[in-house]
């Protein structure tokens, strides 16, 4: 008795570069499948809708393939790709118009040709992203690096930074309220340092290599480095006033806190007595900071009047003199502004990492 050779049920889709065929055929054994004149031909032995038989069809494709079709096997189906030698959109899968009984679209992998286009592009940019990242390193690698660089850097500021109030605190314990009139010429160099140092902290924030917000690290940066180097740096006379020792301490005593903390949170270190020091400790030191770089402009305007410096005067037909003073009393309240923005920010940080340990212990 010959075996009869019967037509199984055949499932099609497409994308742009790749035609989808699934024959629904079980247990199959022997396949033979081949494209030859662009016509696709399978036949195997296997378990389908009329038992166990011989099954086969032939389907014309409606554009050129190319010539290598890949099949793979499965416990219920025969899975079959077939390449496009053009890239583009069918309008159908067979030469012939009218489609085949056995042929029906594969809804489990259809998609239509704006829903195709895009899976193309988010492909593409997956493989251009993958050849990137290879050109670039893993993201392991890239990971210690950028780890690497912050801890480094938040190094080299702890040392500025420790120096400062090292020298500080010992030259007040040895020659008391006389250390506070040279403060400047003592420690300036390094303050400058450090101070300049801290764009990158900005420049990280900026560019996403932190998750610091940018406007409170912004404000921080502008705000001393305008105390540091156009109040304090171009004005002789504020060199020797004490405030400059309030300043730089209040400064200095916040960033010996911050910087190791943020070292130990690039090793994925967490000291908890640090950590507790680095969320409470500006609640005192940052409105001092903000009261002594007050003082400090304060202090400044009668000097810069008298001085003239950067006070310029209006062109024709105003011809009005406008005094630098007058941007010094500007920035005193965006100097308390800043400061609100800061304390807004930290408080917000304090309350995440203590507010919901306080809200379990109730």
């Amino acid at each position: 008795m010959e075996t009869q050779v019967l037509t199984p049920h055949v499932y099609w889709a497409q994308r742009h570069r790749e035609l989808y065929l699934r024959v629904e055929l079980s247990d199959v054994q022997n396949p033979a499948i081949s494209i030859t004149e662009n016509v696709l031909h399978f036949k195997a032995q296997g378990h389908g809708a009329k038992g166990d038989n011989v099954y086969e069809f032939h389907l014309e494709f409606l554009d050129l393939v190319k010539p290598e079709p890949v099949y793979r096997l499965t416990q219920r189906q025969v899975n079959i790709t077939v390449q496009k030698k053009v890239s583009q959109w069918w309008e159908r899968l067979t030469k012939q118009e009218k489609r085949p009984l056995f042929l029906a679209p594969d809804f489990d992998r259809w998609l239509d040709e704006s829903d195709a286009e895009m899976e193309l592009r988010a492909k593409e940019e997956e493989r251009l992203n993958k050849l990137r990242l290879e050109s670039e390193g893993s993201p392991e690698t890239l990971t210690s690096l950028k780890k690497g660089y912050l801890f480094m850097y938040n190094l080299v500021q702890l040392l500025g930074f420790s120096w400062i109030f090292v020298n500080l605190t010992v030259r007040f314990f040895i020659l008391g309220k006389e250390s506070f009139y040279d403060t400047f010429h003592t420690v300036a160099d390094m303050m400058y340092f450090c101070q300049m140092l801290a764009l990158v902290e900005t420049l990280n924030a900026v560019i996403g290599v932190t998750s610091s917000p940018v406007l409170p690290t912004l404000i921080q940066f502008l705000g001393r480095n305008f105390i540091l180097f156009i109040i304090f740096g171009t004005m002789e006379e504020m060199q020797n006033k004490a405030v400059v020792f309030f300043v730089f301490y209040s400064w200095s005593t916040i960033e010996i806190f911050r910087y190791p903390f943020y070292m130990l949170t690039c090793i994925d270190m967490d000291w908890k007595v640090l950590t507790w020091l680095r969320y409470t400790m500006w609640i005192p030191l940052y409105p001092m900071g903000c009261l002594s770089e007050a003082v400090a402009v304060i202090q400044s305007i009668p000097i810069f009047n008298e001085s003239g410096r950067f006070s310029f005067t209006l062109p024709y037909p105003v011809k009005m003199k406008v005094r630098f003073s007058f941007f010094l009393q500007v920035y005193l309240v965006m100097l308390f502004l800043g400061l609100y923005i800061n304390f807004r920010h930290l408080y917000k940080q304090r309350r995440r990492r203590y507010g919901q340990k306080k809200k379990k212990l109730h």
